[in-house]
């Protein structure tokens, strides 16, 4: 495992993604937000989400990317169905990851959030691996930043429910939320 020039996070791989910035000054991280991607859609053999979080997405490599090649977002962290963790954001630093957002009156919730995209799909169950993965780091996280608490882990679905489903209905909320504490 590696360690991120912050120091803050042990990952299996380290990809810096440039889609990252400096948070406002001052902000508090408050918040853990749990996604789902798959490149391309609900395909788990062929992962392009390293080329994605970088800009380097080979848009002829699949029909549904023309439809992403102009976005540039990034996640601070992704598990892959093997429990697999690639670090592409520092955790000081601010992730393109939740887009327009609103939790409980906060807008913008990249600015004060962590976002963490499991390899998966609203229609497919999570691996047990991903669980235990997602399960060891948010433990992690939750200690560097103790203002995220279990009242403030949500799906992108909770922040943008116009605009998101992920994780997901088949994302089993009690036992990821029940082994945050074993």
């Amino acid at each position: 495992m590696n360690k991120n020039i912050a120091g803050d996070l042990f990952a299996d791989r380290i990809i810096w993604s440039p889609n990252a910035d400096d948070r406002p000054c001052e902000t508090e991280i408050n918040m853990l937000v749990i996604h789902s991607i798959s490149l391309p859609p609900n395909d788990f053999e062929k992962n392009y989400v390293d080329d994605f979080f970088t800009n380097r997405l080979d848009v002829s490599a699949h029909p549904y990317f023309l439809t992403i090649a102009h976005l540039r977002v990034s996640a601070h962290l992704y598990i892959d169905r093997c429990g697999v963790l690639t670090q592409y954001v520092p955790l000081r630093k601010r992730a393109w990851h939740a887009g327009k957002s609103n939790f409980k009156g906060e807008h913008d919730c990249n600015n004060f959030s962590i976002g963490i995209e499991l390899q998966g799909s609203d229609h497919i169950p999570y691996t047990n691996e991903q669980y235990v993965r997602l399960c060891g780091v948010s433990r992690q996280i939750m200690k560097l930043y103790p203002n995220i608490t279990i009242d403030r882990i949500v799906g992108h679905c909770d922040i943008a429910p116009d605009r998101k489903t992920d994780p997901g209905r088949l994302f089993d909320w009690s036992r990821f939320r029940s082994s945050l504490f074993e």
